[in-house]
């Protein structure tokens, strides 16, 4: 299981690893990097990103990649489980000065075999559209950085649209561009079109059609990643204030909320069906969320510091019952190829009807299973499985989890409840984890121990059978407030509104209906925090860069940390007794240096490093006839646990 062995074994490189379905191999032949394989130094660097696209030409070699390190962006073919594509000889390789890539996305709409559109966003703001099969730059937007100074964080091309892509920044502003129009050579003048709670949306006022088309303002502090829902009509946001923020797209309305159990929420993704999200963040948890039912539904730890890749695996993702299956359209970071080539945006009214209509418990599936990776600052590769008795818990158990907030306002907290108040106060100074606190220190009165019993597939833990010696390593005593607990337990509201017809993409177009202006300010007068205590084995070099810096400075203001306090044991972010724990699958090290990307493919999974080397494990199953002939008696040489 995800039990580690002590000493020298706990610090060797895994080049394989066993589930159910099999062993999965590193696979050394078909390595991607920088053409001369050293290992980059990532000091002070942009995270490693991987984008993959396919062009569909004849020869079988469709699938495209493009990933960056530090100030370089390559292109090559990717060949999958098979021998990589000659390293020395890439399609397009730009180095850029002054400014560094730090992510990037391929519309998969627009893609063939001689000509592809390219989107990467910059450490100072811009964003560039290139077609590195071309070779041509066709567009550069933000140049003047008259729109946004601040650093890239996620660029997406909006599902369904060849013009339409979505930029956010570590200001936590999201802009909304269409590729026909211009910047403009003055910085944009806005009006406010939509406002709710920790968020605005606003439309750029202008004679003639221009950048930006929108502007959202979302929390506070960063807007670390967003993930747009199967079906494109959803927006998920991972901020670094600690909340997940779902919003419907066209309507910019928002869904719901979620909290971090503390620190900033850094990535985030939807499960195949769009009826799940998972996030990750500097609380080394990751959380599942129900899309359904607005409130976290179980929460996995395994890394021992921060979560920076959060995605399902839509392969091993099955739903059996006996109405038609839900439509899946691959996970989070590959949907884009697959929903665009049917009925785009349109058919997902149909499929989100049936997904509500199956969430309810009395079409309960057969057989649900939903796994999802995570890879972490840690080094280490951790994969999860969700299934239905997570999902679908017992009703007592069920009722005690959903109206938590409810009892524990209404009558005296339980004993469990005192226990673990007390653990947090008192032993977080010590420099663990309070979350692991709370785990060993709840009383066996916990309907959550129900759970033991009937949890063999899913691995979840009763949070009572947390080994003693379980806490991680990690100090976080520099956000140790979000760990008090208070006496009065605030009932969190979340607005549930999907109001349609009203898209505003249309609406932004038709500014002269908008009365009211406003100007938000980027809250950029904040006080000034002290860097966080999180101490890590590994060297983060991003963390200390100037801009990240900044960020840290504004994501913990006293108010935060006051809002975390109202917020814990509440449905946006319940207490860790209150939720199942899951254990991964796997855990295991896979890298020397702090992993950036984890993306599912049919025969592979692809992960990166901060060093520069994009590595292909291969599913069970999968090693084909050419490796095993390229490698005759070269099976990977890792440790199988």
């Amino acid at each position: 299981m995800a039990a580690e062995g002590g000493g020298k074994e706990m610090n060797e490189i895994k080049t394989q690893f066993t589930t159910r379905e099999g062993v999965y191999k590193l696979l050394t032949h078909s390595e991607y990097s920088r053409p001369n394989r050293v290992p980059f130094n990532s000091q002070g660097s942009n995270p490693v990103k991987v984008s993959f696209v396919n062009v569909n030409d004849q020869s079988g070699n469709g699938d495209r990649i493009c990933f960056n390190v530090g100030r370089e962006l390559y292109f090559y073919i990717y060949k999958g489980v098979r021998k990589a594509a000659d390293l020395s000889k890439p399609i397009d390789k730009r180095i850029y000065k002054g400014t560094q890539p730090t992510c990037h996305d391929f519309n998969p709409l627009t893609a063939t075999a001689e000509s592809v559109s390219l989107l990467v966003g910059f450490s100072a703001g811009q964003v560039q559209l290139i077609d590195p099969i071309k070779k041509e730059t066709s567009k550069l937007f933000n140049e003047e950085r008259l729109i946004d100074k601040s650093r890239v964080t996620c660029v997406r091309w909006v599902p369904g649209s060849e013009s339409l892509f979505l930029v956010a920044h570590s200001s936590g502003n999201m802009y909304l561009y269409n590729v026909e129009n211009t910047c403009g050579t003055t910085a944009p003048h806005y009006q406010l079109l939509k406002q709710g709670e920790n968020y605005a949306v606003h439309t750029c006022k202008s004679k003639s059609a221009r950048n930006p088309l929108l502007r959202w303002t979302v929390g506070e502090g960063a807007l670390n990643e967003f993930a747009f829902s199967p079906d494109g009509k959803f927006l998920a946001c991972a901020s670094q204030d600690g909340f997940l923020r779902v919003f419907g797209f066209d309507a910019a309305e928002l869904h719901g909320t979620m909290k971090s159990y503390f620190g900033g929420l850094l990535c985030v993704c939807w499960s195949p069906d769009g009826r799940y999200i998972v996030a990750g963040g500097e609380d080394d948890l990751v959380t599942v969320w129900s899309f359904s039912d607005c409130r976290v539904i179980a929460r996995g730890h395994g890394h021992k510091s921060w979560v920076s890749v959060v995605a399902f695996d839509h392969c091993t993702t099955s739903v059996e019952d006996g109405d038609p299956p839900a439509e899946f359209s691959g996970s989070d970071e590959d949907f884009h190829e697959q929903i665009h080539f049917g009925a785009g945006r349109d058919r997902a009214n149909s499929s989100q009807s049936r997904l509500s209509k199956r969430n309810s418990t009395d079409s309960r599936p057969v057989s649900v299973t939903y796994r999802f990776g995570s890879v972490g600052q840690d080094t280490q590769l951790c994969l999860w499985d969700l299934t239905e008795d997570i999902l679908f818990p017992h009703l007592p158990l069920s009722r005690t989890r959903t109206h938590t907030n409810v009892m524990s306002a209404t009558s005296p907290p339980a004993t469990g409840q005192n226990t673990s108040t007390v653990s947090i106060s008192t032993t977080n100074p010590s420099g663990t984890n309070g979350k692991d606190n709370v785990s060993n220190s709840s009383s066996t009165g916990n309907p959550a121990n129900s759970l033991s019993s009937t949890l063999p597939r899913s691995n979840s833990l009763p949070h009572s059978s947390n080994p003693a010696g379980g806490s991680t390593p990690n100090s976080h005593t520099g956000s140790s407030s979000n760990n008090s607990s208070s006496s009065t337990t605030t009932t969190a509201t979340t607005t549930t509104t999907t109001t349609k017809g009203n898209s505003i993409i249309d609406s932004s177009f038709i500014a002269t209906g908008v009365s009211k202006f406003a100007t938000l300010s980027l809250h950029e007068s904040r006080k000034e925090r002290h860097e966080k205590d999180h101490k890590r084995n590994h060297s983060m070099g991003h963390i200390s860069s100037k801009s990240s810096d900044k960020l840290n400075q504004l994501s913990s203001s006293r108010t935060a940390k006051a809002d975390a306090v109202k917020t814990l044991g509440t449905t946006l972010c319940p207490r860790m007794e209150e939720v199942p724990l899951l254990e991964p699958l796997v855990c295991k090290k896979i890298a020397h240096e702090r992993l950036t990307v984890l993306i599912f493919l049919e025969d592979c999974l692809v992960t990166a490093c901060q060093e520069g080397f994009v590595c292909t494990w291969a599913r069970p199953g999968k090693v084909g006839l050419l490796s095993s002939q390229n490698n005759p008696a070269n099976s990977p040489s890792g440790t199988v646990v």
